[in-house]
């Protein structure tokens, strides 16, 4: 679905929920207390400005009593099943970003991966699917980063932990490959990339991945992802906190100009490596 397709799609959407809660009687402010966000957040909703998660849309249905229709249309707009349903709001709220600040602890974000990075960590962590499987998982991953290529790309920040530069993931030829691409998007100012060393010992988000993430028209959200699921937060003290656990991660990481020469040189370690293998 194209992005204006998209968005009239979740008008529609808004238009609807705005519909079905004044039939029923009800504020913003008292269908948020029901389905536990905020009035404004049903606002938002309603003005296409955010769109809710998926268990959201389900407590809206069980509240005004719709028969589902707001956790089908939800299915529908966010239908792409190459992604868990937990990730594809996510990807959602990606497109329309003015900023997106991620943390990786253990391996380099999607948005930054090569193909034959993607393709080894679907591998990794499914060793028994099919090759059309990982095909179409790498293409959704390789799909989500048109966004950088746009005219309207976002800033993009990311904090790299030292351990993925030295994870050999897919082999010596694929790492090069990888550090080579993110020196290069480094290079071109398309993204800012820094490194937390090992020798920075502990550090905060010591729990897993964070992405952050800021909206023109919106409130800003966090996401956290374990091995086996995701969680997409967006009440604003735990973002706030969230924010400043990202921030002692900047004071804690290297240099943009060190980080760079620390790629660069890890790069041409594995392309050393790869050539006499």
């Amino acid at each position: 679905m194209a992005n204006g397709s998209r968005q009239a799609a979740w008008e529609f959407f808004g238009t609807e929920l705005k519909r079905h809660r004044e039939d029923r009687g009800l504020t913003q402010v008292e269908l948020g207390a029901r389905v536990f966000v905020s009035g404004a957040y049903i606002g938002q909703f309603e003005q296409a400005i955010r769109k809710p998660q998926l268990d959201i849309a389900q407590r809206i249905d069980e509240v005004l009593q719709t028969d589902g229709i707001f956790e089908r249309a939800w299915r529908k707009l966010i239908d792409d099943k190459r992604y868990a349903d937990y990730f594809a709001a996510v990807v959602e709220l990606e497109r329309t970003a003015t900023k997106i600040a991620e943390f990786a602890p253990t391996v380099v974000p999607g948005l930054l991966q090569t193909a034959a990075y993607a393709r080894a960590v679907t591998i990794a962590a499914n060793p028994f699917v099919t090759d059309e499987y990982v095909e179409e998982k790498v293409t959704a991953r390789l799909e989500r980063q048109h966004i950088l290529k746009d005219a309207t790309r976002p800033e993009y920040w990311v904090i790299l932990h030292e351990g993925v530069l030295r994870s050999p993931v897919g082999g010596p030829e694929a790492m090069a490959q990888q550090l080579e691409h993110i020196a290069g998007l480094m290079r071109e100012r398309k993204v800012w990339v820094t490194v937390v060393p090992f020798a920075a010992g502990a550090h905060a988000s010591m729990g897993g991945m964070l992405q952050l993430m800021e909206f023109d028209d919106a409130p800003p959200v966090a996401y956290t992802e374990t091995a086996f699921s995701g969680t997409l937060l967006d009440d604003p003290a735990v973002v706030k906190r969230a924010q400043r656990a990202y921030d002692l991660l900047r004071g804690a990481a290297l240099s943009p100009s060190a980080t760079l020469a620390l790629i660069e040189s890890a790069a041409e370690d594995y392309r050393r490596c790869a050539s006499t293998t």
